[in-house]
């Protein structure tokens, strides 16, 4: 007799459906399970058989073959073991093959019959809804997960014989009720800390500001102690709210990467990821042999903060520079490949030495200009190009650390940021850009005019500091996202001048290559 159920394999951030098929004939007893599966899902004959027979049925003492469809497709995780168990007993006989029809089946079976948490049962829950299932039967600890999915009977279980009664017709599994407790995570927390924390750096204030209303890159130079560290972990306090769509697409990740949990319960608004410098190109962009997300797809719509940038690899840096343009990374390895998003803001400090102290007021600098210079050119000028905003954070002055002035806290920031996110969304309505960093040519043509006095402007900043193409567009960006902070339709002279300040490093330099 054959029984087929239907369960989801996870390739990437995206699952596809697998039709999970089981014939039982006469012959010596064999347990064989084809159709391109892997180690995880082979190793499920002896868990599936110790789970049968231990939850009082009988495993059948015939031959058993079990295929999962599409063959050419390998099969991964763990999740596939209940759906086998119920096709075999499924043609065993012991339940209607027809019932289990509308339903999704994915969990893990222990030896005993229980059925434990699998990875990635949020991207299996879409897949179900696209595909028409009417539910889904998921274990009890994925069942709060699986509900953020509208559209589908989310059926928690704990055993297979809780399954079993449900499909013969013996038992009921009420719905998972979701608590919509998951809207208050439009909400910001308190958990970051406070913009008021951090004492003096007006300026290096202003350009978080700018950067959060534009989503732009940010990169902050200065001495060790002067706060760099403190005002990007704050930046997440300042951006706008967490939309429900968005939620959806990170927990989709940190689904895949079992971290969900972890994430909402430290994440008050948006991802923030801080990797440390000694992380691999893999670790950062995602691979693996089964591909996996790295860092920047774990920090999609949040933010990415590299301290030490010049610390980290030269290999790890190049590799963001494609990401930080497209929005989205692609793994291909033998037989498989895999995109993943990530939409991230990269907020990066740096010491503008390898002391620390170069042209800081009070201190010496013991570094050699040869030095200093290996040191900034471990950042290469196409990355450099790619930081929108480039601002210098000096030591505070103890007389600003010993004030008993309030800062400005972070709800009085957001209040102007939200109102100009909210121009931009308006702007760009019905296109795949959602703020001014992420504008292409023809948007920066559209909406980026500027008058004489600020062509005039930025053609001679563009002459002296010897700006590459990527650099000018990018203070036209910035610039945009000034006059949006004034709510000013145009974009004026002052509005531009602001935003060439915000290239520290080309003044500096004079030039910021131009890969």
């Amino acid at each position: 007799m054959i029984a087929k159920t239907s369960s989801c394999s996870i390739n990437g951030i995206d699952a596809f459906v697998v039709d999970v098929e089981a014939d039982i004939s006469m012959g010596l007893p064999v347990f064989q399970i084809v159709g391109l599966a892997e180690a995880s899902v082979r190793e499920s004959k002896e868990r599936v058989r110790a789970a049968v027979n231990n939850s009082g049925y009988r495993f059948p003492m015939d031959r058993v073959i079990v295929n999962l469809a599409p063959a050419d497709v390998q099969k991964t995780g763990s999740g596939m073991d209940l759906p086998v168990a119920m096709a075999i007993l499924g043609a065993s006989g012991l339940v209607l093959p027809d019932a289990m029809a509308p339903y999704l089946l994915s969990g893990e079976l222990s030896l005993d019959g229980r059925v434990k948490p699998v990875r990635g049962i949020l991207p299996v829950a879409l897949t179900a809804r696209e595909q028409g299932f009417k539910g889904m039967l998921v274990p009890a600890d994925n069942a709060e997960e699986a509900a953020m999915v509208d559209g589908l009977d989310i059926l928690p279980v704990s055993r297979l014989s809780q399954v079993v009664e449900y499909f013969s017709g013996h038992g009921h599994i009420p719905p998972f009720v979701r608590n919509v407790v998951h809207d208050s995570r439009t909400v910001p927390s308190n958990a970051a800390g406070d913009l008021s924390d951090v004492q003096g750096q007006a300026h290096a204030k202003r350009a978080l500001e700018i950067a959060a209303a534009g989503a732009h890159h940010l990169l902050m130079t200065g001495p060790p102690g002067s706060g760099k560290s403190m005002l990007a972990k704050r930046l997440t306090t300042i951006l706008p709210a967490v939309t429900f769509e968005e939620i959806l697409e990170v927990a989709r990740i940190y689904s895949v990467v079992g971290g969900l949990e972890i994430w909402k319960k430290e994440s008050g608004q948006r991802p923030f990821r801080s990797p440390h410098h000694t992380i691999s190109d893999a670790g950062m962009v995602g691979g693996g042999s089964r591909p996996m997300p790295g860092e920047i797809s774990l920090a999609h719509h949040g933010v990415l903060f590299m301290d030490e940038l010049p610390e980290f690899k030269k290999n790890v840096l190049e590799v963001l520079r494609q990401p930080l343009e497209d929005g989205r990374v692609t793994i291909a390895r033998a037989g498989i490949k895999a995109a993943f998003p990530c939409q991230f803001m990269l907020v990066a400090a740096m010491n503008p030495c390898p002391c620390g102290y170069l042209s800081e007021p009070g201190s010496t600098c013991t570094c050699s200009f040869s030095r200093i210079q290996a040191y900034r050119s471990r950042i290469s000028g196409p990355l450099m190009d790619r930081m929108d905003i480039q601002v210098a954070v000096p030591r505070v002055s103890f007389a600003s650390l010993v004030s008993r002035e309030k800062s400005e806290d972070s709800a009085s920031v957001r209040k102007r940021v939200m109102p100009a996110r909210q121009i931009q969304l308006k702007r760009f309505d019905s296109t795949p850009v959602f703020c001014n960093a992420r504008m292409g040519t023809r948007d920066i043509r559209r909406h980026c005019r500027l008058d004489r006095d600020g062509q005039r402007l930025l053609a001679n900043a563009s002459d002296t500091l010897m700006l590459s193409a990527r650099a000018v567009h990018s203070i036209l960006k910035v610039a945009r996202t000034i006059a949006d902070l004034d709510s000013s339709a145009d974009i004026q002279v002052g509005h531009v001048a602001e935003a060439v300040q915000y290239r520290g490093f080309d003044r500096e330099t004079g030039s910021t290559g131009n890969g």
